[in-house]
């Protein structure tokens, strides 16, 4: 008996243990980690991605010299490489030695996908081959892969270079002269732009300044009174120094254009194929099968360089995206100067001022609601009250002599800004609202017995303290808002705006312009681009430095909210 009432205890033993394993929660803890694990993969391999793509895109690849059975000569870098199982039509389009082939390939054929370039040549910037067709395949250290301010790049060799009234041979070429002439190439483009750009774009800018100035006479005073004809007098003499000015530089321009058709180079295609160019047109020139891995690397930091300093060419398919980046960082800034102050204020009167009830109830649910309204309808209510009739109002009292051509009441960055703080602003609210809802009650009873009001309570009490939660939220709210990309196609955002909001202009800052956008600028490059293949390198590109500006952002907050907490952290031991 002794014996089998201890085996009882043992067996009621283990059946609580198996009970308690349950009750403790141990296999949801192992759902709960496996599925912050897939989360955490799922991020890393997105990131890898974005990071193995971008930083791979820029870099220069060799040039191959494809020659097919038929005859044809291609010349190109590999793109990518694929397997597929034709079509019996596409079979029966096939030479009879390429079919043997992909039958002997058990039905499965092999092909590459050749970026050629010369799309002013062959209307197209890819071409597939078939594995099967390839006959010879080699790598040719005299074929130049040429940058080209139009029509993309240009993959060939050079037949000859004329200086002036000199021919170069290609046999007396060397890469020092050809070097030399295109920097002496390069600097008359660049000062071409500058006078364009800079110099021809104030002297524009002063003629429209003076005809608004005596439109505005017009309009205040009418034509026939003497303060309308001292401001014609005044344009009149105003024009005519300008249009001298004008004249002068046009006279400069032209003669750098004729230098210029005097410096060509006379390239071939793989096919034998002849094209001119002039040396100005050429961005930048190398051949990658003669190079190097520090003259590749040297082609490969020079492109980043260009990418971040200048602007787009080709459809936004090549060349840089700094007015994109700018724009970018630029309408986050203005959004978090206007979206932190509202959404603080509207937070704090919430939870310390108003009066818990049914409309303090009904005011938290239409918040939490607006954060999951759908942001085209942001967009469409920014261009109606931003633009249209905010605007439209600013331009009637303010610039009446620029009508009926909008001033405010179109897209621009200031009404950008504010949609998205719209955008964020339940983000915002809500976050502050739990930050100031999470410091102790104990604190705001002292303050107030120690004889400080409330609004010094809360901006010496709660508010510090509540700082890193509010930032949290703010950090949340730039992240969502840069990344959008709806409301801003409606309020602002353009495919190629030539002009920064801020130059050196009077007044300087031009938040009415319509700006560049790196999430709207990626949106371009994948939907909008005449060949998407040959934008897929910028996508990456862009997609990469959307996540790197937004993390530099990002982590510019995280560290000021760290320091915020460890300085409270401190204050309280």
């Amino acid at each position: 008996m002794n014996q089998e009432n201890s085996k009882a205890p043992r067996t009621n033993r283990k059946r609580k243990e198996g009970v308690d394993l349950g009750a403790r929660g141990e296999p949801f803890q192992w759902c709960l980690g496996g599925a912050l694990a897939i989360g955490l993969a799922m991020i890393a391999g997105f990131l890898v991605l974005i990071f193995w793509n971008g930083l791979g895109a820029l870099y220069p690849k060799a040039i191959q010299l494809v020659a097919l059975r038929d005859g044809t000569l291609l010349a190109g870098e590999i793109f990518r490489r694929e397997s597929f199982r034709p079509e019996p039509h596409q079979m029966a389009e096939m030479d009879e030695a390429v079919r043997e082939a992909i039958v002997r390939q058990g039905g499965v054929a092999e092909r590459i996908l050749l970026r050629t370039g010369n799309f002013d040549i062959y209307n197209e910037d890819f071409r597939w081959v078939l594995q099967a067709q390839v006959s010879q395949q080699t790598t040719p250290k005299e074929l130049w892969f040429i940058e080209r301010t139009e029509w993309g790049p240009f993959i060939g060799v050079i037949k000859s270079l004329r200086l002036d009234a000199r021919q170069y041979k290609a046999e007396e070429l060397t890469e020092a002269l050809i070097e030399a002439a295109h920097k002496e190439a390069e600097q008359r483009r660049k000062r071409i732009r500058q006078l364009e750009r800079g110099e021809i774009s104030r002297i524009n800018n002063s003629m429209e300044a003076e005809r608004l100035a005596l439109r505005k006479a017009a309009l205040r005073h009418g034509e026939k009174a003497e303060e309308y004809l001292r401001a014609k007098r005044r344009y009149d003499w105003a024009m005519e120094r300008l249009q001298a000015q004008y004249n002068e530089l046009s006279l400069e321009i032209q003669k750098l254009r004729e230098e210029d058709g005097k410096s060509q180079l006379v390239l071939s295609t793989a096919d034998g194929q002849e094209k001119t160019l002039r040396l100005s047109e050429i961005v930048r020139m190398f051949r990658p099968n003669a190079m190097g891995v520090t003259a590749r690397l040297s082609v490969y930091f020079s492109r980043w360089w260009e990418l971040l300093t200048s602007e787009p060419r080709e459809a936004n398919t090549e060349g840089g995206v700094m007015p994109a980046i700018f724009g970018t960082f630029v309408m986050t800034v203005i959004m978090s100067l206007a979206v932190a102050p509202l959404g603080v204020v509207a937070a704090l009167f919430l939870r310390e001022y108003a009066r818990q009830g049914a409309l303090v109830s009904a005011v938290r649910v239409g918040v939490n609601n607006l954060a999951g309204v759908p942001s085209i309808v942001y967009g469409v209510f920014g261009l109606g009250f931003f633009a249209y009739l905010l605007g439209g109002h600013i331009d009637t009292l303010f610039f009446p002599e620029r009508l009926p051509s909008p001033t405010f009441g179109t897209g621009g960055l200031l009404w950008s800004s504010l949609t998205l703080a719209l955008l964020t602003l339940p983000v915002v609210i809500v976050a502050t609202e739990e930050a100031v809802a999470a410091v102790p009650g104990s604190m705001r009873e002292g303050s107030l017995a120690c004889g400080a009001s409330r609004w010094q309570t809360i901006r010496y009490i709660v508010l510090p303290r509540a700082m890193p939660g509010i930032l949290t939220g703010l950090i949340l709210a730039m992240a969502r808002g840069a990344g959008e990309v709806a409301p801003l196609m409606l309020v602002g955002v353009v495919k190629m705006a030539p002009e920064l909001p801020i130059d050196s202009i009077f007044p300087y800052v031009h938040l009415e312009r319509s700006f560049m956008h790196l999430a709207f600028h990626i949106y371009d490059l994948g939907f909008q681009s005449r060949n998407s293949e040959a934008a897929k390198p910028m996508v990456f590109v862009s997609t990469l430095l959307l996540v790197g500006l937004v993390a530099l952002m990002n982590l510019g907050a995280v560290s000021l909210r760290s320091r915020l907490r460890r300085k409270f952290m401190e204050a309280q031991f």
